[in-house]
């Protein structure tokens, strides 16, 4: 295994496959903050040039955390198909790159691959990827998956409908729902960030949710995205839900310190196959964001891509309906400007992607980072040229509750124009039903919540 390069005159040496891989991560300040990044520019490439010739073997032999030591390097290792990695297994990084984007590699082929790759693989090969690369990979792969309806196929553009309100009153979340319904979001999942993290509070909205849903006949998901125990309290007291959430990150130790195991989520699943309300195999919910393994000290020395990489790991495990990355919505410790929040976006959804998980971004930005609306809106916009399943929306891109910036309601009606997408297919019939949308357009009832209010169901 080489370890070593010479570039210039100038010999860099490194001491594992853990630093090269760091050190070959576009710049990062939370990787700066971590003592991980390349000192320079010519490090970073050095790092590159090294990763690029390491073998597919020589990085699943050596996880950034011991197999002994984290149940997630258990969950990833023991998913690896022993009959497809045999065959790649020789493979270069740099051969895997091009594998990947070659035109002759088609979706079916990337899929096969995925089930041979670990997520140390996966991280490895991103960081070879540049920008262009990452979204002609991703779009090249769809991850459908099915809970009252199915997300993620060919040609359509979802969003999550995320109705904050700043009390969790359950009058003015609803008047928000309207209003993102008007707009033509909410294919995705109706799903509510609760001030309060108690059962009673979570099962209310959900009765609302579930209420609005029925009184419509809406076809989509509802979820209240408190803590997965909580969330599980509230289901075996009655409480109506599609999906059950949690935040999850790339290592055990990042998952105790969110509340949580493995077996917390078997028995998320578990109970909802006896009393959630939805129809279909998918049931999970799981947000992530480069830098939450570093907030908690629960990184292992390892780069904050690495980590997401290993994040898909674990999710893909639980078979979930939708995965995403809140890129942006920790702060410039992590993610410092617009540059380093657009390459983390479409790198977490490269990856997601390749993993074999649903894949969404929630394209956001807090207000003491070096990004404004426009960054936001090119994430999107490249995102849904990659393929993603879904975006979010809240109103006006301005989430009262969480204090952040992410898309607007109206913003996903224009990416859809543009790029000729349409929602999931029962949700979009449901639109044009409304009246809210005419031959995949928006109507004059657009924005206008009192379509709900001033008449009754038809």
């Amino acid at each position: 295994m080489r370890l070593k390069t010479t570039l210039f005159g100038t010999t860099f040496a490194f001491s594992s496959i853990k630093e090269v891989m760091a050190k070959a991560n576009e710049e990062k300040s939370g990787d700066i903050l971590a003592g991980l990044a390349a000192g320079s520019g010519l490090e970073r490439i050095a790092a590159k040039e090294v990763l690029s010739q390491l073998l597919v073997e020589e990085l699943r032999e050596n996880p950034v955390v011991s197999y002994e030591d984290d149940e997630v390097t258990r969950i990833i290792q023991d998913g690896v198909d022993a009959a497809v990695y045999e065959r790649i297994r020789r493979w270069s990084i740099a051969e895997l790159r091009e594998y990947i984007l070659a035109h002759t590699t088609g979706e079916a082929d990337t899929r096969t691959l995925s089930r041979g790759l670990t997520s140390e693989v996966i991280a490895a090969v991103c960081k070879l990827m540049s920008n262009l690369d990452l979204v002609y990979a991703a779009n090249k792969i769809r991850v459908p998956a099915t809970c009252n309806t199915t997300i993620g196929l060919r040609g359509t553009l979802s969003t999550r409908l995320q109705p904050n309100h700043s009390t969790d009153s359950v009058d003015g979340i609803t008047a928000s729902l309207f209003e993102g319904l008007s707009y033509g979001c909410g294919d995705a999942l109706i799903g509510l960030n609760p001030v309060n993290d108690t059962v009673h509070s979570l099962s209310e909205v959900l009765r609302r949710f579930d209420e609005v849903k029925n009184e419509w006949e809406i076809p989509t998901q509802i979820c209240v995205l408190g803590h997965i125990t909580t969330q599980i309290e509230a289901v075996r007291n009655g409480a109506p839900t599609d999906m059950i959430f949690q935040s999850i990150a790339g290592s055990q130790k990042g998952n105790t310190a969110f509340g949580f195991s493995a077996e917390t989520v078997r028995e998320a699943q578990a109970l909802l196959a006896e009393k959630g309300t939805a129809s279909g195999p998918n049931v999970l919910y799981f947000e992530t964001g480069q830098g939450s393994e570093l907030s908690s000290n629960a990184h292992h020395g390892a780069d904050q891509v690495t980590m997401e990489a290993r994040c898909y790991g674990f999710a893909k495990a639980f078979h979930p309906f939708m995965v995403n990355t809140v890129v942006g919505f920790i702060g410039p410790e992590y993610l410092y400007n617009s540059r380093q929040v657009i390459r983390a976006g479409l790198e977490d959804h490269f990856m997601g992607k390749l993993t074999g998980v649903p894949m969404g971004c929630d394209c956001c930005y807090t207000n003491h980072m070096q990004a404004d609306q426009n960054d936001i809106e090119n994430l999107s916009l490249l995102l849904s040229c990659a393929g993603i399943n879904y975006i979010l929306g809240v109103p006006t891109s301005d989430d009262v509750m969480l204090n952040y910036q992410t898309n607007a309601y109206h913003d996903v009606g224009a990416i859809r124009e543009i790029l000729g997408l349409r929602p999931i297919r029962e949700f979009d019939q449901w639109l044009e039903k409304m009246g809210i949308t005419e031959n995949g357009r928006l109507t004059k009832y657009a924005g206008d919540p009192t379509i709900f209010t001033r008449r009754k169901r038809s």
